[in-house]
């Protein structure tokens, strides 16, 4: 029933796709098999080579193919003999990018002997195809997931209750944050040339816990969803705006993803059991792929470079220590979330030329931040009020959370869990964006 529950959902989205689905993950899950059963070495390693190449070469067509045309095109008019190559007319499939990483990890899993290859196909389609976390994850590991598909547990109360509060604390950050949030940043991110200063700080700023809100927002769901029906996802977010360096940002920053590329490209690599210059390259291309799988851009790949330049940077310090002294915390804080934003900048604008002139607007100090803000209409004034109230609440909120005094008397008294739930719910209802059609932002990934 969960299988076709999948299925159906996906379907939803355009049907014919459902096959883009199942045509890799009936190849790995034979190719899978296959390797179990195979004693020679070379035969398993061409036989994880077939489940990674037909994976990555579907996400190459779907998502970057185009990008690689153009890439020709401009190369080659730099060159002076332009080819002019016609972009194909692609629909990227929602979620490629997520389920195809997960279907990777169970070849390779079982090609390392870390598990046993699953027999029933029908569970292994479940498996890459569970409807919570099908379109944006979280990237969960076939050792976690697999066998829970395998014993599913009937409905029980207290699972019901720990998602339902899971899902209104998502739904919290999705509608009335993030949605909230949007609408500011999409004002001057899209009209770049006409903010400066003040603006472009204070929509850069939105825009980090926008795009924190949404993403973390549907993790929370899709594990609340999850775990009314008895099935435990990973977990993907963990206050990362509270980290004091890049590597604590990335522990706690779209966590499945991150140890994806640490356990299948990174330690592949060498890891930091090789020499410094390689560990140092290891580290770098490793978040420049990051930037890549992101999406087919010149702003994801700097983006990427950015944060593999960044904690590079960092690495090398820490072994070498050439500054030698630490910073306080709260300092170490206000660097990396001002780190994290101006990289945000390159991931949120349109283009690279937008990139650059909201970069260069971020300095210009010389424009009247009251005359900007007036230009804009009655609601955007309203959503630029509410935004940093709305931000302080959501740190007020996951900050208390992490004291165990809060934690007791949550837990301990109902009372105040019910007063938790009804503040929510009339926070939603008062400011969250309810009409709105905007999408999630990883859904485009």
């Amino acid at each position: 029933m969960l299988l076709a529950a999948s299925l159906f959902f996906y379907m939803c989205w355009k049907w014919e796709y459902i096959f883009l689905l199942f045509f890799p993950a009936t190849i790995d899950f034979f190719v899978a098999r296959r390797i179990e059963k195979t004693a020679a070495q070379r035969r398993k390693k061409m036989l994880l080579c077939i489940s990674i190449i037909t994976n990555l070469g579907l996400l190459f067509y779907f998502k970057y193919f185009n990008f690689f045309l153009d890439s020709i095109n401009t190369t080659s008019a730099w060159l002076g003999s332009p080819l002019l190559l016609h972009s194909a007319k692609i629909l990227l499939p929602v979620g490629i990018s997520f389920y195809t990483f997960q279907s990777i990890s169970y070849t390779v899993e079982v090609y390392r002997g870390n598990m046993i290859a699953e027999k029933n196909f029908g569970r292994f389609a479940l498996f890459v195809s569970f409807f919570p976390q099908l379109v944006a994850g979280p990237i969960n590991r076939p050792q976690v997931l697999l066998p829970q598909v395998n014993n599913l547990k009937p409905l029980e109360a207290d699972n019901l209750i720990i998602g339902a509060r899971r899902i209104l604390w998502g739904l919290f950050k999705k509608v009335v944050v993030a949605d909230r949030l949007a609408f500011f940043v999409n004002l001057v991110y899209n009209n770049p040339e006409s903010y400066h200063g003040l603006s472009v700080l204070c929509a850069t700023i939105f825009f980090a816990f926008q795009i924190y809100c949404d993403f973390s927002g549907y993790s929370d769901i899709a594990i609340g969803v999850a775990k009314m029906m008895g099935v435990d996802l990973m977990r993907n977010f963990n206050k990362p705006y509270f980290s004091s360096s890049i590597r604590e940002f990335w522990s706690k920053w779209h966590i499945s993803l991150s140890t994806w590329f640490r356990d299948y490209l990174y330690i592949p690599l060498g890891g930091n059991k090789v020499g410094m210059g390689r560990w140092i390259f290891n580290l770098f291309i490793t978040f420049l792929v990051s930037g890549v799988w992101h999406g087919a851009s010149v702003n994801f790949i700097i983006w990427g470079a950015l944060h593999g330049l960044l904690i590079s940077l960092e690495s090398l310090n820490q072994r070498k220590k050439f500054f030698n002294f630490k910073l306080p915390r709260w300092l170490g804080t206000f660097w990396t979330f001002s780190a994290v934003c101006f990289a945000w900048i390159f991931f949120r604008a349109n283009n690279l030329h937008d990139s650059f002139t909201i970069i260069k607007n971020l300095f210009d100090y010389g424009h009247s931040f009251i005359a900007e803000i007036r230009q804009s209409t009655g609601a955007d004034l309203y959503n630029f009020a509410v935004g940093f109230p709305l931000i302080l609440l959501l740190l007020i909120f996951e900050g208390f959370w992490g004291n165990q005094r809060v934690q007791y008397y949550f837990y301990a008294y109902q009372s105040v869990r019910f007063l938790s739930y009804l503040t929510l719910i009339l926070l939603i209802a008062l400011f969250g964006v309810l009409v709105s059609q905007s999408s999630f932002i990883y859904f485009q990934f």
